[in-house]
């Protein structure tokens, strides 16, 4: 009879290469997720531009070192007060111009300051 040695247990496979590949995978579907959420900002688009306007001028600058009022530095708290001689009824439209370099959390919180206030007739411009 021939002898083939001693019996062994039978050998378990390797996790590790399955582990590499899950891990790969975890890596890859991190770096592919979009992690933040779409937001839109409720603003009414431009209308036929035929219009013309005579009355006080209502141009707030955002720019990253602040905000203007008709080139007039003002803050984020007093610009509803420094509209209001500028305004004579609420549904007035105040033109809103980002410089570039602005962030946009600064036009955000432009634009919900002045809706809190009443303004309601707000237009973005270049």
């Amino acid at each position: 009879m021939m002898s083939f040695g001693q019996p062994r247990a039978p050998r378990r496979p390797s996790l590790t290469p399955m582990i590499d590949v899950v891990f790969l995978l975890l890596v890859f579907f991190m770096l592919a997720a979009r992690f933040g959420h779409d937001m839109t900002l409720p603003l009414s688009t431009g209308g036929s531009g035929n219009a013309t306007y005579d009355g006080p001028p209502r141009l707030i600058g955002i720019a990253a070192e602040g905000l203007t009022l008709n080139g007039n530095p003002v803050t984020l708290d007093t610009l509803p007060k420094a509209l209001a001689p500028l305004m004579a009824d609420r549904g007035d439209a105040v033109v809103l111009r980002p410089a570039p370099g602005a962030d946009l959390q600064s036009l955000i919180a432009v634009t919900d300051a002045l809706r809190v206030a009443g303004l309601t007739r707000l237009i973005v411009v270049e």
